[in-house]
């Protein structure tokens, strides 16, 4: 039986693989404008007399959010950030070296340059 503490990742199957991989495909914007729709549409609704259908799609608003928050956190902890199969991946990943003999830094830890003051004259 594995031990509860562990320091081992936990692995993922490859049902809940495929939906992440599937779903980090999505840009996150689909799913904030889709709640915005879901208002916009439930307003309307509402204007038009129809309660129900307006209670009705004005729930899809957090869903459509929640649905956010997973596609971002998808992106940022996916499954596959401890999959020693993606080395872009891998939490240690090698320095590896360009043509010149200089080290390259990995991809998630690279900044764009930060612009230097101008000296007062």
């Amino acid at each position: 039986m594995p031990d509860a503490t562990s320091s081992e990742p936990k692995r993922e199957g490859p049902v809940a693989r495929t939906i992440e991989q599937q779903t980090a495909k999505v840009p996150s914007d689909v799913f904030l404008w889709a709640a915005l729709g879901s208002m916009g549409l439930s307003a309307l609704l509402q204007g038009s007399g129809r309660k129900h259908s307006s209670l009705f799609v004005g729930q899809w608003v957090p869903v459509f959010l929640m649905f956010g928050i997973y596609n971002k956190i998808v992106k940022v902890q996916g499954s596959d950030q401890f999959d020693p199969q993606n080395p872009q991946n891998h939490p240690n990943p090698q320095k590896q070296q360009n043509p010149q003999g200089q080290q390259n830094q990995p991809q998630f830890q690279s900044r764009p340059p930060q612009p230097q003051p101008v000296p007062a004259r």
